[in-house]
C-alpha cells in the first residue's frame, strides 16, 4: 500500500526549500525520511518527478509525494504491559508511565512505547511518521508520566497533527516546582531553541528558535519551618516544543523536582521533616504528569477529554506535604 501526500504550496511556504515545505506542513514526517523518499523519485511537483530535496518552491505548486508502506517487522515486538485508557478502531490513548521512551532512536532500539505497540498490533498504526514511529503522533519525555495518542491509522494521523499544528489539542500538565512562582499565574510566550552550550538540552532564547507558550497557574504552595517551599502547578499548553514545560519553569527560576537535566541547587532547610526529606529523595523522575488530553474525534467529530491520575509516587510525596502543612 503507498499512501500519498498531495497539497499546493501556499504563501508562507513559497520559495523554501520543497523537503522544509513538506516538513512544514506535515511535521510527523522526519527531514531524513522526506530526504530519501525525494532522492528516492517519491515526490512530484506539478507532475513532474523531482529529486532534489533542496528544489525551491514556488506559490500555488503541486506538490505529491508517495509514501510506500513501512515495513514495521524490522522493530522487534516488546511484551510490555501497555495501560490502554481507551481505543477505538482509529486510535488509542496510552497512561504512559515514567521510564520509558516513546519510539526507538540513538542507544534504545527494543524497549519503548512503539515496541509495546508492535506488540500489540503491528498491523493496526499509521506509517505517516515513518518506520521508528508507527502510530506516533506525539512524544512525551522518558521521565515525564501521562497521556499520549497514538493513531491506528493514517487518516486519523492526519487528522490529529492537523489539529496538534493549529494549537487545538487541550493539554494540561501538572507538576511541583522549588520555591514560590510570581506572580502565581500567567502567559509566557518565548522563543525555544537548541543549548549551545549542551545539544541535549533546550533554552529560551530572545533571537532564535520556535515559539512556545505556556499558561500556568499555582494550586497549592507548601511552606512552613518543616518543608523547604515548593509549588503544585497546572500548566495548559498552546505549543508543543521539546521540554518546553520544563525549560519554561527553569527560565522562571524555579526547576521542576527531580528533573535532573534542569536542575537547579535550592538550600534544604535544616529541620526538614523525615518524611518530606525521604519522599523527595525518592523521586527519581520529573514530577511531570500529562494529566488531561482533549482533541475532535478524527473520525466522528465528537470532543473527546481524558483525564488521568497522578502515579502512586507523586501522589504519595503531595499526600505527605500535605499532611506536613497542616
Amino acid at each position: 500500500m503507498v499512501e500519498k501526500l498531495d497539497f499546493y504550496v501556499d504563501v508562507n511556504n513559497k520559495n523554501l526549500r520543497v523537503d522544509v515545505t513538506i516538513k512544514n506542513t506535515n511535521p510527523l514526517i522526519s527531514r531524513n525520511r522526506i530526504k530519501n523518499l525525494i532522492l528516492d523519485s517519491k515526490l512530484k511537483i506539478n507532475g513532474k518527478v523531482i529529486q532534489d530535496p533542496s528544489k525551491k518552491v514556488s506559490f500555488k505548486d503541486y506538490i505529491l509525494l508517495e509514501i510506500p508502506e513501512q515495513k514495521s517487522k524490522d522493530i522487534e515486538p516488546y511484551d510490555y504491559k501497555m495501560h490502554i485508557h481507551y481505543e477505538d478502531k482509529d486510535l488509542m490513548i496510552i497512561d504512559k508511565p515514567a521510564g520509558i521512551i516513546m519510539h526507538p532512536g540513538a542507544g534504545n532500539y527494543d524497549k519503548t512505547i512503539v515496541n509495546a505497540l508492535i506488540h500489540y498490533n503491528k498491523n493496526s498504526l499509521s506509517n505517516i511518521g515513518g518506520r521508528l514511529r508507527p502510530g506516533i503522533v506525539h512524544r512525551i519525555d522518558k521521565d515525564t508520566s501521562g497521556l499520549v495518542v497514538v493513531a491506528k491509522n493514517n487518516e486519523a494521523h492526519r487528522d490529529l497533527s492537523e489539529q496538534f499544528n493549529k494549537h487545538s489539542i487541550v493539554r494540561f500538565y501538572k507538576l511541583l516546582v522549588w520555591g514560590k512562582l510570581r506572580p502565581s499565574k500567567g502567559r509566557l510566550e518565548t522563543l525555544i531553541t537548541r543549548s549551545s552550550k549542551n545539544r541535549q538540552l533546550m533554552e529560551v532564547s530572545k533571537t532564535k528558535g520556535k515559539k512556545a507558550i505556556t499558561n500556568y497557574e499555582t494550586i497549592n504552595i507548601f511552606e512552613n519551618d518543616k518543608c523547604p517551599t515548593l509549588s503544585l502547578i497546572k500548566c495548559k499548553l498552546e505549543t508543543g516544543r521539546t521540554h518546553q514545560i520544563r525549560v519554561h519553569m527553569k527560565y522562571l527560576g524555579h526547576s521542576i523536582v527531580g528533573d535532573k537535566k534542569y536542575k537547579k541547587r535550592y538550600k534544604m532547610i535544616k529541620n526538614i521533616d523525615k518524611e518530606v526529606d525521604y519522599q523527595i529523595s525518592k523521586i527519581n523522575r520529573q514530577f511531570l504528569h500529562a494529566e488531561v488530553l482533549g482533541f475532535i474525534h478524527p473520525k466522528t467529530k465528537k470532543n473527546m477529554l481524558f483525564s488521568s491520575n497522578l502515579p502512586k509516587d507523586l501522589e504519595k510525596l503531595l499526600k505527605t506535604l500535605k499532611k506536613t502543612s497542616k
